[in-house]
C-alpha cells in the first residue's frame, strides 16, 4: 500500500501574491483530529516533494482544505502555488500534531494565537463542536503584517456566523480578534505586546490572562513561538503535550520551507 493518498485538487484561491488556499478530495479512510497535520506535497520526478501542512478544514467534512503560502524558492510551494483544478496531491496517510483539545487541561477560555498561514489548524478547530462545549469562550487571534493578509480568517469566520449550525455557536462563544503591524487597522500590534499590556483583553472586553481558567493553542512564526513560549512560562504555564496534558500547545511542524 502507498504510504500516501492520490487527491484531485477541487478549487485553488490566491487570496494575496503570499497566499493561497486549496482544497482536493478527501479519501474516506484518511482520517484525524481537528488542530492535526499531514504530510502533503506533489510527485516531482517522480518522487514525492512533501512538506506538513495542517488541515484547514474540520474533519466532519467531505472535502479536504489547507492554507498557504508561497515562497518564490520555495522547493514545494514555488510548485504547489501553481496547481490547478484536476492536478493531484499527495496526501500523507497518517495525520498528527499537537494542537488537540486533549493535549491541554481542562478550562473555561480557549486562546488559539496565530500568525499567518498559522491560522489553518485554528480553521479547523472553531468547525469543531467539541470545542464549543469544552469551553465557554474561544478567542481567535490572527496577526499578519497587512490587512490584506487577513481576508482568508475574516471570510471563514464571517462564513460560520452564517451557518445554520455554527452560527448560534459563535454569537455565543466565538471572539475574533485579527491584528496588524505594518498598516492602519483597527487592532494594531504584535499578539505578544497585545497580550502582555492586555490590550488584546480590553478590546474584548474581557478578564486578563489567568492560568485558572486560560489554555492556549500557538501556531505561527519561530520567534512569535518563541516569545509567547516564554512569556506564558514566566507566568508559570505549563506546556502540554500528547504525555501530559498543560496549560498551552504549540505546533512546531512547520515553518515555512
Amino acid at each position: 500500500m502507498s504510504a500516501f493518498y492520490r487527491e484531485k485538487v477541487l478549487s485553488v484561491r490566491h487570496w494575496t501574491d503570499t497566499l493561497f488556499s486549496f482544497t482536493a478530495t478527501r479519501d474516506s479512510g484518511f482520517r484525524f483530529q481537528n488542530g492535526q497535520f499531514a504530510m502533503i506535497g506533489l510527485e516531482v520526478e517522480g518522487r514525492p516533494l512533501l512538506r506538513a501542512y495542517s488541515m484547514a478544514s474540520a474533519n466532519h467534512e467531505e472535502e479536504l482544505e489547507f492554507f498557504s503560502i508561497k515562497v518564490a524558492d520555495g522547493p514545494l510551494t514555488s510548485k504547489l502555488q501553481k496547481i490547478r483544478e484536476g492536478d493531484t496531491i499527495l496526501v500523507g496517510r497518517k495525520a498528527t500534531g499537537t494542537l488537540i483539545t486533549d493535549n491541554l487541561i481542562p478550562g473555561k477560555r480557549l486562546l488559539l494565537l496565530s500568525t499567518g498561514t498559522g491560522l489553518a489548524p485554528f480553521a479547523s478547530l472553531i468547525k469543531d463542536p467539541d470545542v464549543y462545549e469544552r469551553y465557554e469562550t474561544i478567542v481567535l487571534v490572527h496577526g499578519c503584517r497587512q490587512v490584506s493578509e487577513l481576508a482568508y480568517g475574516e471570510e471563514l469566520v464571517a462564513k460560520l456566523r452564517d451557518d445554520e449550525l455554527f452560527g448560534p455557536l459563535l454569537s455565543e462563544k466565538l471572539l475574533y480578534y485579527p491584528t496588524v503591524t505594518r498598516e492602519p487597522f483597527r487592532n494594531r500590534g504584535r499578539i505578544t505586546d497585545l497580550i502582555t499590556s492586555e490590550q488584546l483583553f480590553n478590546d474584548i472586553h474581557q478578564p486578563p490572562l489567568d492560568i485558572a481558567t486560560d489554555r492556549i493553542m500557538m501556531c505561527g512564526s519561530p520567534g512569535m513561538l518563541e516569545e509567547l513560549r516564554q512569556l506564558f512560562e514566566t507566568r508559570d504555564f505549563l506546556e502540554g503535550s500528547h504525555s501530559q496534558p498543560g496549560h498551552f500547545v504549540i505546533e512546531k511542524a512547520f515553518v515555512e520551507r
